[in-house]
């Protein structure tokens, strides 16, 4: 009789550990780590992930540093079967343009975002970017220096320091601004055009504005935390803030559509957004928050002062081939 009910009990055991391993095999398996795969600085990198450490404990997060546009391409070859979780800081137009790969999330503080950055299609702002005219101050006295973008065109201006608008994303987004000003019809198209006959295409993003800051050519169109630091630095340099109207957008971040962990994605993306991790961010990259109560950049003018337009995405990324394709061919006209 003993027998007979300590065989029972060990069938009822079986059973429910049996039960048990059914249950967890049918759940998606929770893990403890955050892949990102990011654009962003080395440097950067490092100070964030100290950062993370100490406020997530026991969150692992794992970071694979590449290119933008080896960000998506990665994202969309594993798309069947993601293998991170989030994608961190990178240029805009892509994530736009790729939205379908990314999952919609609302983060904690959605409230407290400037409306200005709440541009995208499932993908969110991470920090704020916007196109600045950095200036030789040997070289061009206060009444010489340009104010508009149709003044980068003048005479008096003898070279302007950019990336080909093909190969860069700043540059891209001075493309896009002009003709956001002034349309993307023929108007625009020249205006462009005549800003083109005093380019000096630069070898690559970070060289433009180290030829104006070196005395070599006299203005660069830049990104405001990359002209800052020459700022910083003691060059002979000033930053000027177009009048008729500087894009004000997000480099973004964003949860991969199908992300091995979802909740953690979240998390990191609530954490990046936070006004603990934007205020890191201002202080060490220079770069503009996308909260409203965060600090602005040491030096920088306040938002208000500042013409802002705001960026339109979703036609930016539609018509990027037809706009680059253009570039191309004014380059070879103008013999650049």
């Amino acid at each position: 009789m003993r027998k007979n009910r300590i065989m029972a009990a060990l069938l009822v055991a079986a059973m429910v550990i049996g039960t048990t391993t059914l249950f967890a095999a049918g759940r998606p398996e929770r893990t403890s780590k955050v892949v990102a795969y990011t654009a962003h600085e080395d440097t950067i990198i490092a100070g964030m992930v100290r950062l993370w450490e100490q406020d997530n404990p026991g969150i692992e997060l794992e970071v694979i540093k590449m290119g933008s546009g080896d960000v998506i391409s990665r994202v969309r070859a594993e798309s069947s079967n993601p293998q991170a979780d989030v994608i961190w800081s990178i240029g805009g137009e892509p994530l736009e343009q790729n939205s379908e790969l990314l999952e919609p999330y609302r983060p904690r503080d959605w409230d407290m975002i400037e409306d200005v950055y709440k541009v995208g299609t499932n993908w969110l702002p991470y920090t704020g970017i916007m196109n600045v005219f950095l200036v030789n101050t040997d070289m061009l006295t206060p009444d010489q220096y340009p104010r508009t973008w149709r003044d980068l065109a003048s005479d008096r201006i003898a070279g302007v320091s950019t990336a080909g608008a093909d190969r860069s994303g700043s540059a891209y987004m001075q493309l896009a601004n002009v003709l956001s000003i002034y349309g993307d019809g023929d108007e625009g198209w020249a205006v462009y055009r005549s800003i083109m006959e005093n380019f000096f295409i630069a070898s690559s993003s970070g060289a433009v504005s180290r030829v104006t800051n070196d005395g070599e050519v006299p203005v660069a169109i830049t990104l405001e935390d990359n002209a800052q630091r020459f700022v910083l630095g003691g060059g002979p340099v000033a930053i000027v803030y177009p009048e008729d109207g500087a894009i004000a957008a997000p480099d973004g971040i964003a949860v991969i559509k199908g992300a091995p962990n979802l909740e953690g994605a979240k998390t990191f993306i609530d954490w990046a957004m936070s006004a603990r991790v934007q205020n890191f961010l201002v202080q060490e990259m220079g770069r503009r928050p996308v909260r409203r109560d965060a600090s602005t950049p040491p030096g920088l003018p306040p938002m208000s002062e500042i013409n802002t337009i705001e960026y339109d995405f979703a036609w930016s990324a539609a018509n990027r081939d037809a706009f680059i394709a253009r570039f191309r061919e004014l380059v070879m006209e103008l013999d650049l």
